[in-house]
């Protein structure tokens, strides 16, 4: 519920008992403590790890500092490496994960390693074929500060950005300062556990798509379990937040990636992405990627879009140049403000009953986004939601018990 309407229903819940004789103080007095407990929860302002300075500067002063970022790494309108050359620290090298530093390539795209106009700094990109820092890169690094703005989904790959820099790390004895940011949709657990041999850059771990936990408390879980190379530690020490739980809705202040532009496609991504294993578009190359999905032969839906190419943003995207048949979201969070509680796989599972059992429907990709090959063979069977969510349930249960060990709000 949104915090206007919230007031307005307990006024009028007030209201509607304050006429009664004796009780108008302990209805008055009642109604103000569930306003603040409310607001406490809800409204308090969250402060990232890399907004509060003063538990991090001290660990950096007079070190030589290698920074993984990029242009989400915001802190109040400035971001986190202008900051830290501002306040005269040694920042000797960036490294930039998918979409680039500055945040100016599209999803998959090459990035090369670069010189930051802005800051004359060497940016080593840690996509493509060098997913993770060589002795090299580290050379003369005394500490690695990482502060990227995750979305809490299996398949975005800034985790297994962390988790390469976090193995690079302890391989090279050089600490690691997390700074923890809020997960926009760390307030539920959903999806397959993924299986060891579906792993990829999409999914290295085995945990559900929708995992619930901050980038901070997912590193310590990556630690802890003995999830990098040869069971390798790192020495992480994670800048908490302040003010968050697993319940507060957070709305990122700068776009993740350039294809996550607004809460509405934060809250949709873990449900579309698994049209991007499929012929389906879901509206790159359009003003609302991850808001819509559609195809030239959908026959569900009555919303149409075009895809075209958008430097940076979707080059050649599916479906380019063809008017696309489809389902708008757009609405979605306003008519769900609360958020998502679980994974939508309607959506998926009515596109494929439309495709009618011709092939093409999904690509190679399909099973890495899915973590298994399971959910592409249930589909074609025509299993239900339910039935499909059933095999999912074990899976989830066991993560739970490994989550809890590491969760820190």
């Amino acid at each position: 519920m949104q915090k206007y309407e919230f007031f307005y229903s307990v006024m009028r819940t007030k209201n509607r008992y304050s006429c009664l004789p004796g009780i108008q103080v302990l209805t008055s007095l009642f109604f103000f403590l569930m306003l603040i407990s409310y607001s406490v929860e809800t409204f308090a302002q969250v402060l990232t790890g890399a907004v509060q300075t003063q538990l991090y500067y001290p660990l950096l002063r007079g070190k030589q500092i290698g920074i993984v970022a990029n242009n989400a790494s915001d802190v109040q309108g400035i971001n986190i490496v202008d900051l830290l050359v501002k306040e005269g620290f040694l920042v000797k090298r960036i490294f930039s994960p998918e979409h680039g530093f500055r945040m100016n390539a599209e999803a998959g795209a090459h990035i090369g390693n670069d010189i930051d106009s802005a800051t004359g700094i060497p940016v080593v990109s840690l996509y493509g074929n060098h997913m993770k820092p060589s002795a090299a890169d580290l050379d003369g690094i005394d500490a690695v500060v990482f502060d990227i703005q995750d979305v809490g989904v299996r398949f975005y790959t800034y985790i297994s950005t962390l988790a390469y820099v976090m193995e690079a790390c302890a391989e090279n004895k050089i600490p690691l300062i997390l700074l923890d940011r809020p997960n926009p949709n760390g307030f539920y657990i959903d999806g397959p556990v993924l299986e060891k041999r579906q792993a990829s850059f999409v999914g290295l771990h085995p945990v559900p798509v929708v995992y619930g936990m901050t980038i901070g408390e997912y590193g310590r879980m990556v630690n802890g379990e003995g999830w990098l190379k040869a069971g390798v530690k790192c020495r992480l020490q994670v800048i908490p937040l302040s003010n968050y739980s697993h319940k507060t809705r957070y709305d990122i202040p700068v776009r993740p990636s350039p294809n996550l532009t607004n809460r509405n496609a934060v809250y949709l991504y873990p449900s579309l992405c698994f049209f991007e294993g499929t012929a389906i578009s879901v509206g790159r190359g359009t003003s609302s990627p991850f808001e819509v999905f559609g195809h030239p032969e959908m026959k569900i839906g009555s919303f149409t879009f075009t895809p075209e190419s958008i430097p940076g943003v979707s080059v050649h995207p599916p479906c380019e140049g063809s008017l696309c048949r489809g389902v708008d979201l757009r609405r979605y969070t306003r008519e769900n403000p609360d958020g998502p509680q679980k994974i939508n796989l309607e959506w998926l599972l009515s596109a494929y009953r439309d495709w009618g059992g011709r092939p093409g429907f999904f690509n190679g990709y399909f099973n890495k986004l899915a973590g298994n090959e399971l959910l592409q063979q249930q589909i074609i069977q025509g299993k239900t939601e339910k039935e499909i969510r059933e095999s999912w349930k074990p899976g989830i249960e066991r993560f739970k018990k490994i989550r809890a060990k590491y969760l820190l709000y």
